[in-house]
């Protein structure tokens, strides 16, 4: 048996460290402190002989006493309160009428239910990372704690777009085995291009992420061409899916900005739909000199456009009042030979003047630009040969577009987003108790969120709370756009049966927006009810 060290007491766990930290408290407070405490004689001779120590006596326990009571563990578990097993569950706040308590958001909506299949919110942004957190005993696992055989089907699910359907309370969530695969499924999705060493989301502000990373194509125009023409070959898969309602959407996200093109069918649209946030006066210069046509659905009539106008006509005004000035003083300034000196306004900067209220949307959410019908495929073509899409210097130089997408295609890698579950101990009435919370991260794109809440739905029996952490630049994908008339009709999306939704979540995702330039960040669910704010 190895011989204890000068110390040493079985009552606790680290005394070195514990005695050394006093040391080194007593050394800086300038305190004498003797390099080494001398050993009692019995303890000598116990080290000398190689025997086993016993422990200190305890106080009281001198002079012949019998069993005396043992000291506590000061570095015991501060937990050690009585646990509460059944403990009843605090419920929220309640109204008047017994329905969960009115949370108001940014724009003023008081009370909005967001109920099953009815009044629900269509959600279009992407998010960062999304923590949910629930009361109850039962959890769903994360995907670490699942079963090789469980993960497989879940992959399986996915590919073959198995619909699930799980009953409204499960009574066990750990041994629900249904459950377990159609939370592997939720959390699948598709990107392109792939390396693992490289985070491709999110791309804007990504290159302090990206700094001091691996790119052997920054500087190899071979390897770049070689990656550009992969993406195209992938852009177009996914777009020639979308056009044939194969893909509900997806996601391009550049380093500068984001494309989310939309299927026929969804957002209340019966045509294919591209938004891109946030852009440039360049940007959308270029794409008019393409033959592009888009709108600024958020520059109102009485916003931005109207200023526009108002300042076209007042340069108007004021060029023909100028016209008839400078015939005078030019040949006022011929008189004494100066008119050669005096620097005429340019081009450039009577041109910036006049759209300065334009420019001044630039990088904000009023810079969306709205696409939809075969002006699409044109902005697909623009996209493709746009020099300006990659970065040519930075940590993102000569790396493509992030492609993402719910559904396979072609040159596309299955990517899971991170899951995990956190067990906290939160303060009771008369005690502790355990409380679950799972935290999934990654690119959540709107079909994963809603389903992620229908499975709670069913394995927390109606009652959990989440929040979310939203992709800023893509949550002005949320707002109502101002589309023609013959759109906002009634759209069926049965054509959407096979683009490998969930048909709750693709009948929540034809409805139109309603967010508004916002984005979800707390949703909590009380008697199978969903509160929201955003």
């Amino acid at each position: 048996m190895a011989v204890p060290l000068p110390g040493y007491s079985p009552s606790f766990k680290r005394p070195p460290e514990v005695v050394r930290l006093r040391r080194k408290r007593s050394q800086s407070r300038g305190a004498a402190v003797p390099a080494a405490l001398p050993e009692p004689t019995p303890r000598r001779a116990a080290l000398a002989a190689g025997l086993p120590l016993r422990p200190f006596p305890t106080a009281g326990g001198r002079g012949g006493a019998a069993a005396a009571v043992p000291r506590r563990n000061p570095f015991a578990r501060l937990d050690n309160r009585p646990r509460v097993a059944d403990e009843a569950r605090e419920e929220p706040s309640r109204g008047p009428q017994g329905a969960p308590a009115s949370l108001l958001d940014s724009n003023g909506e008081n009370n909005l239910l967001w109920k099953e299949a009815s009044h629900e919110r269509t959600v279009t942004e992407l998010s960062q990372s999304q923590h949910v957190s629930f009361s109850e005993s039962d959890t769903t696992s994360s995907e670490d704690h699942l079963k090789a055989q469980e993960e497989a089907q879940g992959l399986i699910q996915h590919c073959r777009a198995a619909e699930v359907t799980l009953p409204q309370s499960i009574q066990d969530p750990r041994l629900c085995t249904e459950l377990r695969c159609a939370f592997q499924q939720t959390l699948v999705y598709w990107l392109h291009p792939a390396f693992s060493w490289l985070p491709l989301f999110p791309r804007i502000g990504a290159d302090r992420k990206m700094a001091g990373k691996s790119s052997p194509w920054s500087h190899d125009e071979t390897l770049q061409h070689t990656l550009m023409s992969d993406w195209s070959v992938s852009f177009t898969s996914l777009y020639n899916l979308l056009k044939t309602k194969l893909c509900p959407f997806f996601y391009v996200c550049t380093y500068q900005f984001t494309v989310l093109f939309r299927a026929a069918g969804l957002a209340g649209s019966d045509v294919v739909t591209a938004l891109i946030s946030p852009t440039t006066r360049g940007l959308r210069e270029a794409m008019k000199n393409e033959g592009i046509e888009f709108s600024l659905p958020l520059l109102e009539e009485s916003g931005c456009k109207k200023k526009v106008r108002e300042a076209n006509l007042e340069y108007e005004e004021e060029q023909a009042a100028s016209d008839e000035d400078e015939e005078e003083s030019l040949s006022w300034l011929e008189e004494i030979g100066v008119q050669d000196q005096i620097k005429k306004p340019d081009t450039i900067s009577i041109r910036l003047l006049r759209e300065k209220h334009e420019v001044q949307v630039d990088h904000r959410p009023e810079s969306v630009v709205l696409v939809k019908g075969l002006n699409t495929f044109t902005l697909l073509n623009f996209l493709i040969n746009c020099k300006s899409l990659v970065a040519t210097s930075g940590a993102q130089a000569g790396l493509p577009p992030t492609l993402l997408s719910p559904v396979a295609f072609r040159g596309a890698s299955m990517q899971m987003l991170k899951a995990r579950s956190i067990n906290v101990k939160t303060h009771a009435l008369s005690g502790y108790r355990d409380q679950f919370s799972l935290e999934i991260t990654g690119p959540i794109m709107p079909h994963a969120l809603h389903s992620v809440t229908m499975l709670l739905r069913s394995s927390q029996r109606g009652s959990f709370s989440a929040g979310m952490y939203a992709h800023e630049p893509t949550a002005v994908f949320n707002v109502c756009l101002p589309l023609d008339k013959d759109l906002h009709r009634k759209v069926d999306h049965k054509d959407l049966a096979n683009c490998g939704l969930h048909p709750k979540t693709l009948e929540q995702l034809s409805q139109i927006p309603l967010l508004g330039k916002s984005s979800l960040r707390n949703v909590e669910m009380s008697d199978y009810i969903f509160n929201w704010r955003s």
